[in-house]
């Protein structure tokens, strides 16, 4: 089985140009000893109840008659001595002759062997470290017109990160490095705050991401070090229970693991995270326990829980002015806008036909949002109209957009209107929204599977970049100003090209192991991204 769940751009220029080696001192051993403590404690205590569990059953059963009668009388000292006599283990260490008279030893030429205190002074070296040290340097480097890429994958059962680095001008997009994780992963997000230092304007901006997975609990990663151990931070019990920050010291607490919501952590899968881009400090989060909870990165604390719904909430979005109203939507088919600066005020409620898919604020113009559902359909509504009650709800338009459930969905950062549909019917499908409503740019099947993940890059230099991703475990990032009908719709927004223009995909070479789990079609079948379905099917 191979997958990526989920992605998320990193901007230009955020990640640093030569990304550090980790280093384990005694304050990080510390704290990854404290860690490995509570896991190793999680793990006797499962253990403890399974053999608990065992030894009661086997004490109500009584033993044979035969296991009752048989007795083993243990060997004397004598016998076991008279056994061992035949080897004359007294003098095994006295013969160190070979036969010849010569003695032997296992260093017997060490005498001649010679010692430099450097390797650079060793003249049977010749590879030396700093050479080595300057080549994996330049291979890490990351230029400022990189850009990198987080995906959240499972292969063959590991769940990891790949942190992917894209090469716009050299059409090349290559693994940098990758993080272990310790259960599937559903959702990432990055975050430019650094852990534990506040939201004050003069703290630098750091390169992390914040990672939801089936465990209750959200990790937080440094991008810019390379084979870390631990996360940086845990946001949930499991950072109340050891050390939660770097630097920050904290008595481990072993505390059985609650299965009831609370106000202090999730108790189920995180399913989606949202950070503020005006207030850096402040991460929501999202979970099936049916909760939606704010974290403070400064204490890495959950500051406010709040329960708007009534089943798992699937995917929440801040507004982009408005910095304390979050949207949310959730599997019983309602959205609800909430300020959360009053989390006991009554709160709009939106309702739609089947489970809701993402909510997504338009950025362009944030007085309306959308929702994609399990049905494939497309919500467009204008927050200012809220309806008295969920089954009131009149949206501006809907569409139907896939025939299966739309898992991904994008708002182009730089462009108005240019949206971007992803589907378990493993088409990406573009769209242009105008006053009038919306129509289809193109359609196609780039041979990743189910689509679970479209987004688009945020910086103008790359703005038509499209990144997707899905149940085949592939990434492939779609230059879409190289196609026909986009270039037609939106030339103005375009620099001119002379000469014919192909149309550009760019992925990683796939390894001969990954699985082809959808049984799927080669290219150019039904299915496939083939010759004739790279043909653009305009809308007329």
């Amino acid at each position: 089985m191979s997958m990526i769940t989920a992605t998320v751009w990193v901007p230009r220029g955020s990640a640093a140009a030569f990304p550090t080696k980790y280093d384990v001192d005694e304050k990080e051993l510390a704290r990854i000893s404290n860690l490995a403590k509570l896991h190793l404690d999680d793990a006797k205590d499962d253990y403890d109840v399974a053999r608990g569990e065992h030894n009661d059953r086997a004490e109500t059963e009584d033993l044979s008659d035969a296991e009752q009668d048989t007795v083993v009388l243990p060997r004397s000292k004598e016998d076991a001595d008279d056994d061992l006599r035949e080897y004359d283990l007294e003098h095994y260490d006295s013969d160190t002759g070979n036969g010849d008279g010569e003695l032997m030893s296992m260093f017997g030429n060490a005498r001649s062997l010679a010692y430099h205190e450097s390797n650079s002074e060793d003249p049977y070296i010749t590879l030396h470290e700093k050479e080595d040290e300057d080549e994996e340097r330049e291979e890490l480097q990351i230029l400022a017109t990189d850009n990198m890429l987080v995906a959240a994958k499972v292969e063959d059962e590991v769940a990891h990160l790949e942190i992917y680095v894209y090469e716009d001008e050299a059409d090349n997009l290559y693994v940098h490095h990758d993080i272990m994780l310790p259960a599937i992963p559903l959702c990432v997000e990055w975050l430019d705050l650094p852990l534990g230092k506040g939201d004050r304007d003069q703290e630098p901006k750091g390169n992390y991401v914040a990672v939801g997975t089936f465990d209750p609990d959200i990790e937080i990663w440094d991008l810019d070090t390379i084979d870390c151990m631990y996360p940086n931070a845990i946001l949930g019990q499991g950072g109340q229970d050891g050390k939660t920050v770097l630097g920050q010291e904290k008595k481990p607490k072993k505390r059985k693991r609650s299965k009831k919501a609370n106000d202090d952590y999730h108790v189920d899968a995180i399913l989606s995270l949202a950070a503020n881009r005006h207030h850096r400090s402040l991460l929501a989060s999202a979970s099936a326990d049916k909760t939606v909870k704010l974290w403070d990165l400064s204490t890495t604390q959950c500051a406010k829980s709040y329960t708007y719904h009534t089943d798992k909430v699937c995917s929440i979005a801040w507004h982009p002015r408005e910095t304390t109203t979050l949207l949310s939507g959730s599997y019983d088919r309602t959205v609800v806008a909430a300020d959360m600066r009053a989390p006991d005020a009554k709160v709009p409620r939106w309702g739609v036909e089947s489970d809701v898919e993402t909510v997504t604020w338009d950025i362009h113009d944030p007085n309306f949002f959308y929702i994609t559902t399990e049905k494939g359909i497309i919500h467009f509504h204008d927050v200012r109209n809220a309806p008295s009650s969920p089954g009131a709800s009149r949206p501006v338009w809907t569409l139907q957009a896939h025939d299966e459930s739309i898992s991904s969905f994008d708002i182009n950062p730089i462009i108005p209107g240019f949206l971007a549909t992803g589907s378990t019917d493993k088409e990406v499908k573009l769209w242009n929204v105008e006053p009038n409503g919306p129509s289809m740019v193109v359609s196609r099947n780039l041979d990743v599977g189910k689509i679970f993940s479209t987004k688009f890059a945020p910086d103008p230099e790359v703005a038509f970049r499209l990144v997707v991703a899905g149940s085949k475990g592939t990434i492939q990032v779609w230059d879409t100003s190289t196609n026909a009908a986009v270039r037609r719709l939106f030339a103005n927004r375009m620099a001119p090209v002379d000469g014919e223009i192909i149309e550009r995909l760019v992925g990683v070479e796939e390894d001969s192991s990954d699985s082809e789990e959808e049984g799927g079609v080669e290219p150019g079948g039904k299915d496939g991204g083939g010759e004739n379905e790279w043909g653009s099917m305009d809308e007329d």
